[in-house]
């Protein structure tokens, strides 16, 4: 999909660069994509994404940091010799890995939904 988006972007600009028409071309291709980037389905998308952006923000961050304060505790434990409680960090840092790979997994999966739906939307209003 990434490929894609950036070949079409790379089509238009050199379309845009490379016509003729110049810049009379330029403000209608600059009008059409204005008109389309304004209309409510595009908008709704844009919407959705930044509310899923703002509240997936916080989803890593929020993991990254519980994960810390888990191998933090496991290192200060009282108890046991210095040895025992690297163990225990250790096999802290092992869960929260898998955590915060499960947490990134999860943001980029919704990530891709949304610009696909975005993407979708924007199809449909062309046609």
């Amino acid at each position: 999909m990434r490929g894609k988006v950036g070949l079409v972007i790379g089509v238009g600009i050199g379309y845009v660069l490379g016509t003729r028409a110049g810049r009379e071309r330029y403000e209608q291709i600059k009008t059409q994509a204005s008109s389309l980037w304004n209309t409510d389905t595009v908008q709704k998308q844009v919407g959705k994404v930044s509310d899923f952006a703002k509240s997936s923000a916080l989803a890593l961050p929020k993991t990254l940091w519980d994960s810390a304060v888990k191998v933090t505790k496991a290192a200060t434990h009282s108890g046991g010799d210095a040895g025992d409680k690297l163990d225990a960090a250790v096999q802290a840092g092992k869960g929260s890995a898998d955590e915060v790979s499960r947490a990134a997994e999860t943001s980029k999966r919704s990530v891709k939904k949304a610009a696909d739906d975005v993407a979708d939307a924007v199809h449909r209003d062309r046609s």
